[in-house]
């Protein structure tokens, strides 16, 4: 069992990695917004998402709110039939997560992990993982992010999910086949 985890996160992973260079160009490919969700497709091979900014970004060192740089901010939901991917819960943070970090992801005080963590990226291990993730995110208000950073800084981002469910099932019939 743990054997197939490292083999799913590892094929995740190189996923993840071609999509980098992906997410930072988003603005050349989007095709709707729903309020605070927007959807983008690529094409060859085809990719759907939905993704999010932060509402709210709090940044603390040893208890105290602190200012620093961070890199772009987004909690995403990818399809790639190609990949057989059907709605992977995907967050960058901005940052290179500490290799001991715990990415949290909170809907409405309900806590699920993001386990599978490799540079500034961390992901659901599991499509069973991702569908609960994603019916959570359908019924609640917000999503809050946690983790900490190589640097020992802890962040909490807080997205709204009004117009989630419209983006995700938007950019899920656009990558159906």
């Amino acid at each position: 069992m743990r054997e197939t985890l490292k083999l799913i996160s590892v094929a995740c992973g190189l996923a993840l990695a071609s999509t980098v260079g992906l997410a930072q160009s988003t603005s050349n490919n989007k095709v709707s917004e729903k309020t605070d969700w927007s959807v983008f497709v690529d094409q060859n091979p085809t990719e759907c998402w939905s993704v999010s900014q932060p509402k709210e970004s709090v940044n603390t060192r040893s208890g105290r709110v602190v200012s620093v740089k961070r890199g772009d901010i987004l909690l995403f939901v990818f399809f790639r039939p190609s990949e057989k991917v059907d709605g992977q819960v995907t967050f960058t943070g901005g940052y290179p997560f500490a290799p001991d970090s715990r990415v949290k992801l909170a809907i409405d005080g309900k806590s699920y992990d993001l386990p599978a963590i490799q540079g500034e990226w961390a992901w659901a291990t599991s499509p069973e993982d991702d569908a609960k993730i994603i019916a959570a995110m359908k019924r609640g208000a917000k999503a809050v992010l946690s983790a900490r950073s190589e640097r020992g800084t802890t962040t909490k981002d807080t997205f709204s999910l009004t117009g989630f469910t419209a983006a995700y099932d938007d950019s899920k019939k656009r990558c159906s086949n």
